[in-house]
This record gives C-alpha cells, sequence and structure tokens, in this order.
C-alpha cells in the first residue's frame, strides 16, 4: 500500500490544480447527493404532517422545493466537471508517468534493456500503466471524498436532527463499511493478481497468432495455435468473472450496511420523535441522508476490487521509473590530434556467471576512410564487441578508445554524434519512409531530400520507393511494407543521413543478393569517404569488398 500512496503523490504533483478541483467536485457531489434526499424526505414527510394536521395552506411549499431542484441540478453539474477534470488530469499524468517510465528504461543497462523488448515484457509494460489509470480515480479521490462527507454528515445530522442519529449513522457506515471494503480488498487480491496473469497470457498468444498467422498456416499449425488462444480467451474470462463475484459481494455487504445505517437512523430517530425531542420530519431526514451516504461507500467497492492488480503494477513501474541515471563523465572529452578514429587493444568480455570470456582477446586500429570487416562464426560474439564499441557495455579487460579517449570518457550525446551503430534488428516506426529517415536528425531539422535520394539510390532503394510513392510511402508497424533487406537498407540509409565519423555496421548484407549486397557496401565508402566503418558479416562474398580483415577468433577464420 505504501508504494501505492508514493506513486499518487508523484501523480497528484504532476497536475495539482485539477486533482484539487476534482476533489472539491467529488465532495460536493456526495454532499449534494446525501443533502437531496434529506431535503426530499423532510420535504415529504413534513408536507404530509401538515395536511393530516390541516395546515397545509400555510405550509412553505416553494422553498424546498427551489432546495430539491438546486441540489439536483447542482449535483449533475458537480459531477460533469469532477469528471472532466479528474479525467482530464488522470490521463495528462499517466502521460507522464509513461515519460518517467520509458526514461528509466533508457538509463538501465544494456542487457536489461534487451530483455525487455520481447512481446511479453512490453504488453506487462502497458497493463501496468493502464492499470494505475484507477489508482486515483477509483480509490484515491474516492476515499477523500468519502471521508469528508461522512464527516460532514455527521456534523450536518447532530446539527439538524440528533447526537444519536448522527452518531448511529456513522458507527454503522464506519463498522460495517470497513468490514465489507476490508474484505472486499482481501478476496480480490489473489482473484484480481491471477486476471492480470491470464491477461497477459491472451495478449501474449494474440499477438503471437496475428505476427505468424502465415507461417502457422504454412506449417500446419494454426489451428492449434487459435485453439490455445481460445483456451486463454476462456482463462480470462474466468478470472474476470471471479473478480466480478467479489465485486458483487461487496456491493452486495455495503447495501445491506447502508440498509443497516437508514434502518438504525429510522430506529434511533422514531424512538426520539415519540419522545418528542424531534419532529417526525426531522427524523426522517436521518434517515434518507443515509440512503443516500452508501453512493460514496460503492465509490471504493471497485477500486479496492482491484487493488492488487494496482499494487503489483505500481511495484515494477515504480522499479522502473526510479532506475538511477548513469555516471556521466566530468567534462567533455577533446580528440586527441593524430589519434585513430578507434582503437581496440586486448578488450575481451564475458558474461555474468561465465567460466570463460565470449571471445579472445581482439585488437585492431580503425583510421579515417578505413572499412574493416570482422568475421566469425555465429555466437562468436561479434554483435557483444559491436556493443562495447558503441559504448553499451563496459569490457572485462582490454581498452577501446575513440579518437584517443576511452569511449566512457566521452559524453552520451558527443558519443552518438560521432559514433552510430546500425544493430543486426533495427527499429522502424509506423509512417512515412520520410519520418523513419527524419529520425537521424536532430529535432526540427528539415529532412535534405537531395541528399536522401541519394542515398537511397546508392543503397539500391530508390527504385522501389519511387515505385510506391517515394518519401510519402507509408509503412505499417516495425516497418511492415518493406522485405527484410529492404527494412535493413532503410535502416542504413539513417544512419548515413547522421554523417558519423564511425559507423558500426551488424550484418548490413543479411537477407540481400550477392549482387546487391556487393552495391551497398562498395556504396557506403562514397556517401562517407572520411568516415571509419566497421562492418560484421559471416558472409563469403562480403570479404572482397573490403581490403581489411579481422577474424575475431584467429583460430576459426570464416
Amino acid at each position: 500500500m505504501t508504494v501505492l500512496l508514493h506513486l499518487a503523490w508523484r501523480i497528484f504533483r504532476d497536475s495539482p490544480k485539477a486533482f484539487l478541483r476534482g476533489a472539491a467536485l467529488g465532495v460536493t457531489v456526495l454532499a449534494m447527493g446525501a443533502a437531496l434526499l434529506g431535503l426530499s424526505g423532510w420535504f415529504v414527510t413534513a408536507s404530509a404532517a401538515a395536511g393530516i394536521a390541516g395546515i397545509g395552506i400555510g405550509f412553505d411549499f416553494f422553498r424546498p422545493s427551489a432546495g430539491v431542484r438546486f441540489l439536483a441540478l447542482g449535483r449533475a453539474g458537480a459531477r460533469y466537471g469532477e469528471r472532466m477534470l479528474t479525467h482530464d488530469a488522470t490521463l495528462h499524468a499517466l502521460a507522464m508517468l509513461r515519460g518517467r517510465l520509458y526514461g528509466g528504461v533508457t538509463r538501465l543497462p544494456y542487457e536489461a534493456q534487451t530483455r525487455l523488448r520481447g512481446a511479453e515484457a512490453l504488453n506487462r509494460l502497458t497493463s501496468d500503466v493502464d492499470a494505475l489509470d484507477g489508482l486515483l480515480l477509483r480509490l484515491v479521490l474516492p476515499a477523500i471524498s468519502v471521508t469528508v462527507v461522512l464527516g460532514g454528515a455527521f456534523a450536518l445530522l447532530w446539527w439538524l436532527v440528533s447526537l444519536p442519529v448522527a452518531t448511529a449513522v456513522l458507527a454503522v457506515f464506519l463498522l460495517g463499511g470497513g468490514v465489507a471494503l476490508r474484505a472486499t480488498a482481501r478476496n480480490a487480491r489473489a482473484v484480481a493478481e491471477a486476471d492480470e496473469t491470464a491477461l497477459q497470457d491472451l495478449r501474449a498468444r494474440t499477438l503471437d497468432l496475428a505476427q505468424s498467422r502465415a507461417d502457422l498456416a504454412v506449417a500446419g499449425a494454426l489451428l492449434h495455435r487459435e485453439a490455445g488462444v481460445t483456451a486463454a480467451i476462456d482463462a480470462s474470462a474466468r478470472q474476470r468473472n471471479g473478480l466480478e463475484r467479489v465485486d458483487r459481494a461487496g456491493g452486495a455487504a455495503l447495501s445491506m450496511t447502508t440498509a443497516a445505517a437508514a434502518a438504525a437512523a429510522l430506529a434511533v430517530g422514531g424512538m426520539q420523535a415519540q419522545q418528542g425531542a424531534i419532529t417526525p420530519a426531522t427524523a426522517a431526514i436521518g434517515f434518507f441522508a443515509a440512503l443516500a451516504l452508501g453512493e460514496g461507500m460503492a465509490l471504493l467497492r471497485r477500486g479496492l476490487a482491484e487493488l492488487g492488480r494496482m499494487e503489483s503494477a505500481a511495484v515494477r513501474v515504480m522499479a522502473l521509473a526510479s532506475t538511477p541515471a548513469r555516471p556521466a563523465p566530468a567534462r567533455r572529452a577533446d580528440p586527441v590530434p593524430g589519434a585513430p578514429l578507434l582503437s581496440v587493444e586486448a578488450l575481451t568480455c564475458r558474461r555474468a556467471g561465465a567460466a570463460r570470456d565470449i571471445f579472445a582477446p581482439v585488437s585492431f586500429t580503425l583510421q579515417r576512410g578505413e572499412t574493416l570487416l570482422l568475421t566469425g562464426p555465429s555466437g562468436a560474439g561479434k554483435s557483444t564487441l559491436l556493443s562495447i564499441l558503441a559504448g553499451l557495455i563496459a569490457p572485462d579487460a582490454g581498452a577501446a578508445r575513440l579518437m584517443g579517449h576511452a569511449i566512457a570518457d566521452w559524453p552520451e550525446a558527443e558519443l552518438r554524434d560521432i559514433l552510430t551503430l546500425v544493430p543486426q534488428r533495427s527499429a522502424l516506426i509506423a509512417g512515412t519512409v520520410r519520418e523513419n529517415l527524419s529520425l537521424a536528425l536532430p529535432q526540427g531539422t528539415a529532412l535534405d531530400e537531395a541528399r536522401a535520394w541519394e542515398v537511397l539510390d546508392t543503397l539500391a532503394l530508390g527504385a522501389v520507393l519511387r515505385a510506391r510513392g517515394g518519401l510519402d510511402t507509408r509503412l505499417g508497424a516495425g516497418g511492415s511494407g518493406l522485405s527484410g533487406g529492404q527494412s535493413r537498407r532503410l535502416c542504413l540509409a539513417r544512419a548515413i543521413l547522421r554523417a558519423p565519423k564511425v559507423l558500426l555496421l551488424d550484418e548490413p548484407t543479411e537477407g540481400l543478393d550477392p549482387a546487391t549486397a556487393h552495391r551497398v557496401l562498395t556504396g557506403l565508402r562514397r556517401l562517407l569517404p572520411e568516415a571509419g566503418i566497421l562492418i560484421v558479416s559471416h558472409r563469403r562474398e562480403d570479404l572482397g569488398t573490403t581490403p581489411h580483415h579481422i577474424p575475431l577468433f584467429p583460430a576459426t577464420t570464416v
């Protein structure tokens, strides 16, 4: 519960005025509802009593009826305003929370970030943020409103009716309502967590089916996978039904509590009316006000039913959002005159818990205008070496220097301006080719179309895009609409537009025919004549395109 309160405070700080106004309107809604029912009950009872006594002609019908209309209209208006303010503030706060969450993810070590790229992890992150949208709307703000309104109702019933009636109503709601809400939260915790687990399984299976439908159909496994999705739907529905049963049980308990509070107000008020301490009409205020106060308790029920899901989500979100910042170099690194672009000396790396290094010590230098080809068998650590050179992973031994300084000594922004890595699985966004290429440029910088077409033509991609709409060709999620080789070349074009001094490429010719691969590799030098280019590849055809070849393992030359 502590983590929820801490997170609620952080969300509240993003839009305090909106939430305070929403809380004030929430209190107003409940207070007006109680006042409306209490005044209506008094009005009906007093009117009947006046008619029975034969003094109806002298009874003031106009002011009570005006009060009823005012409270009814005011309650509707306050409800509308409360929904508008709190929902708008919550959506804004969740957007800020997503920013903090993604910021925390960027501060994680590279190895931890790679574990978050799977569909299951991404679905979990999305679901966790969605689960927290009810933290303020269905838990914190209703709790504040109920507390304030119950306290105010006690004071007003004491003033308008009597202390015994006010005490009876408050006692029943505190005892009965507290027990009902606590039982709802306790019973729903395990069910809510199971419901979330079933929902995550359903999302993962559905996404896998959608992305692999064609392959599954070819393999004859489509029906089997669809049956798995159907089973996941049934499991999720069972858990959801279980949560609904807990929610309905809590609602029934709160309804009984409201009825008990109304009965207590009627019994105590009736006895006082018989004794002549209050009038029957005054006693009716306590009865009808107790009925109205049950609305506030019901608001908390749904939030407490999802308390377990919220707590689990809050723990994960706060852990990621609170990721400490990476240590930054104390000063700017100025290039050392005459130093090579990249120099590597006896560099090695070892995975945590491993008995030996991933690759043998490797050494080389990369000069301006030079292209190096790094080869090695699959699993030899070629991609790991590129990650070290890009500053994503720290080496265990040896040294890697960029323009005379250790890579770790370069500030992040300057490092990315000088060095660009194109990994084997680069990301494209849903949008136009122009938008994907513009990601390489500083924010607000317009894309140089002439340079863009020069790069695309050199990479044998220009003709394909011209036939499909040019730079305004739209791509689907993840760059769908292009083949694997075309997507890889578009990512390569985006990297070239950054004009880096050092370009690291991981399997850039994968999925290309030999002629296209040769054209791409030979075209790189024309596009970046002064850059140092390090290419990782396991294709024998690529050996003839670069004058310098470095085997990662001298004993296993490919």
